[in-house]
């Protein structure tokens, strides 16, 4: 992985115990939700915990999105890091690389999408989430060929919130490299930055 460093963040990063009350809110909500207890006041909540209103309104939709019960967990995770590498989003793919490999995505295929190669080994479902990510963020519009792979996978209320994750993890990309937010201390950046 590339070595290279990342200019500071563009926000200051807030001291959990000076959180003002409707920050301390936002990050009890966090902890309230799926993502449960552990959350830390980095990455994307990090950036929220400045407009807490806001943040909560987005992490919300996040949660709903991510842990969806109509798209199964491993596909999430690969169209995140397909997302994330596509936007070079150094915390979004540092993070979900690892949700990705414990979701049962293979190293190979994390690696080959990290490098920008189309993966060998994916399975059926995997190979259509791939293609019908890729092609959105390419053309701005699927094709019927995609968007039919996706729907048999995932039916009609599966097709909307599936759109809802490949949206709500271009938003968390562009939060994360508009403000700078870097992979966790010590953790090497997954692309290099210009």
């Amino acid at each position: 992985m590339p070595a290279t460093k990342t200019k500071p963040p563009r926000l200051p990063m807030l001291q959990e115990d000076k959180l003002n009350p409707d920050q301390r809110a936002l990050l009890d909500s966090l902890r309230e939700g799926p993502r449960g207890t552990g959350v830390q006041v980095r990455g994307p909540f990090a950036v929220l915990l400045h407009a807490p209103a806001y943040g909560e309104l987005a992490q919300k939709l996040g949660a709903h999105v991510r842990f969806s019960k109509l798209v199964p967990h491993r596909l999430t995770e690969l169209a995140i890091l397909v997302t994330a590498r596509l936007w070079r989003s150094q915390y979004e793919w540092h993070m979900h690389a690892l949700h990705a490999a414990k979701a049962g995505i293979s190293d190979k295929i994390i690696n080959d999408i990290r490098m920008g190669r189309v993966p060998k080994g994916l399975t059926k479902d995997e190979r259509a989430i791939y293609d019908f990510v890729k092609e959105l963020h390419k053309d701005k519009r699927v094709s019927d060929r995609n968007y039919k792979r996706v729907h048999a996978i995932v039916g009609d209320a599966g097709m909307v919130e599936f759109v809802g994750i490949c949206g709500y993890y271009v938003l968390v990309a562009m939060t994360l490299n508009v403000f700078r937010m870097p992979p966790p201390a010590g953790a090497p950046l997954p692309f290099k930055e210009k």
